[in-house]
């Protein structure tokens, strides 16, 4: 995994092409997910080398630390495990996720730093996912932020890795089938 670095990183400011690039990545990549299109998203936007998790939340005082477990993950995966799961979404089985959520990905305060290797880029942003299933009439709604690094392989961004830290401590909904 790679590690977010803690010193501080330049900022790239609204007008840097590459700021442009990384919200134009962003919103894509909600509109494929919005669209059902994980596919397209797996091929066109994630990196085969993915790290991509989500770490259990832990509600502790500000003593002692972030909150978050550095071990125990509601999803910890890779490109094999990513794939497994669109795979199983493409087939009869996914019974979880048939017929599928209705899902709306809100991405904002998409914050863009260097990250030391040119071919890098350090990415946070905001995330609400509004979802609705079957017809119920009672969303669910899952909001945290995403810690992204995007590296460039061909000429594109890809996402490399993904850490979702959600606010909830306890996640109210009836599977995690969904990609943040």
């Amino acid at each position: 995994m790679i590690q977010h670095q803690t010193v501080t990183q330049h900022r790239l400011a609204s007008n840097d092409p590459r700021y442009a690039e990384v919200v134009d990545f962003m919103l894509y990549e909600a509109e494929l997910l919005d669209d059902l299109k994980e596919r397209q998203w797996l091929t066109e936007l994630v990196s085969r080398e993915i790290v991509y998790q989500v770490p259990v939340r832990e509600t502790v005082e500000r003593a002692r630390g972030f909150g978050f477990s550095a071990n125990t993950f509601h999803l910890n995966e890779n490109l094999g495990s990513l794939e497994s799961r669109v795979a199983r979404g493409e087939t009869l089985y996914a019974w979880a996720e048939d017929p599928p959520s209705r899902v709306r990905h809100f991405v904002t305060n998409i914050r863009v730093r260097e990250h030391g290797d040119e071919d890098l880029l350090d990415a946070r942003s905001n995330i609400l996912i509004y979802r609705t299933r079957q017809d119920q009439t009672n969303p669910q709604m899952l909001s945290g932020e995403r810690r992204d690094v995007l590296r460039r392989e061909d000429g594109r961004l890809k996402l490399l890795q993904r850490v979702v830290y959600l606010d909830l401590t306890v996640i109210g909904t009836h599977n995690l089938s969904l990609f943040f």
